[in-house]
């Protein structure tokens, strides 16, 4: 008798693609001790365009696509997405930039809901309640435990909660998206808006890379290129509801990799925070394990 596979498709998609930004992560956190941000957008942006470019071509693809206006917008969305998170992060504390961020999973469930007519169900509000909760532990920031910490600027904190509803709006318009179109052509337009986006602030501020910054930056493309695709093909897959509640996985995964790369030990707060991370992810994974494929010819 043929056993139920652990993780249905899509979410094997979103568990791989949440590895693979979590260790392009790592790879930024390196390149960043030197080089300035829009620089290492632009150049993860050329690599993941050149990657696409020739992905379309052996799949004899066009790049055009059929609904070139939401095309754009999600590439939009997707880029402004990143300046906010990144401008919150270099302007609150991490902890607190992190928490704000991670709400995206939720505002993608209730968008999508709105949006696309998703329904949501005990499972998935469970899952999401978990992360969630998960994640709270895991940053602890100060204005949910207390401390001494600083009055928050309120113009960043209004950029991080846009970087969380853009990051919600931009994963709803690629499950919308994936009705229509090949994967690889919605992931070729969010380089395709990124890179012409962040080339300004590059020319004006950005550096000349050593080569093991050359090594680092094409790693930080080639991740994210791979992230990209898993994330599309996550979505054309499962309801952006639960295949988002995946995202999670990538706050246990930067526990892991600080770890390992930069003896960053886990205290009890990040081990009870992982813990509930894990259990919420497994709740909403067997449950849509046990839903009907929504498979997409898009996902192919």
């Amino acid at each position: 008798m043929p056993t139920r596979p652990l993780l249905a498709p899509g979410l094997r998609f979103m568990a791989l693609s949440a590895l693979a930004f979590s260790a392009m992560n790592v790879l930024v956190k390196q390149a960043g001790t030197r080089l300035p941000t829009q620089e290492i957008v632009f150049v993860r942006s050329l690599v993941s365009l050149a990657i696409s470019l020739a992905l379309l071509r052996r799949a004899g693809v066009s790049g055009l696509g059929t609904r070139r206006g939401l095309l754009l917008l999600r590439g939009l969305w997707g880029y402004s997405a990143l300046s906010c998170v990144f401008y919150a992060v270099s302007h609150l504390p991490l902890a607190e930039a992190t928490m704000i961020q991670y709400l995206h999973p939720t505002l993608t469930a209730v968008l999508a809901a709105r949006v696309l007519g998703e329904r949501g169900d005990r499972a998935l509000a469970a899952s999401l309640a978990l992360g969630t909760a998960g994640v709270a532990l895991v940053v602890r920031p100060g204005f949910l435990f207390g401390g001494a910490a600083a009055p928050l600027d309120a113009w960043a904190v209004a950029a991080a909660l846009a970087g969380a509803a853009l990051t919600a709006v931009a994963y709803v318009g690629v499950r919308e998206l994936s009705r229509t179109e090949h994967p690889l052509v919605i992931v070729l337009w969010f380089p395709l808006v990124a890179a012409p986006a962040a080339l300004p602030g590059t020319l004006a501020h950005g550096l000349w890379p050593t080569p093991a910054e050359w090594a680092l930056l094409a790693g930080v493309g080639v991740l994210a290129q791979l992230g990209q695709v898993w994330l599309t093909r996550g979505l054309a897959l499962e309801t952006a509801g639960r295949a988002t509640a995946l995202s999670y996985l990538q706050i246990a995964f930067a526990v892991l990799w600080g770890w390992l790369f930069f003896a960053e030990l886990p205290g009890p707060w990040t081990a009870a925070g992982a813990a509930l991370i894990a259990a919420g992810t497994w709740i909403g994974a067997r449950a849509a394990a046990r839903a009907p494929s929504v498979s997409r010819a898009a996902a192919g």
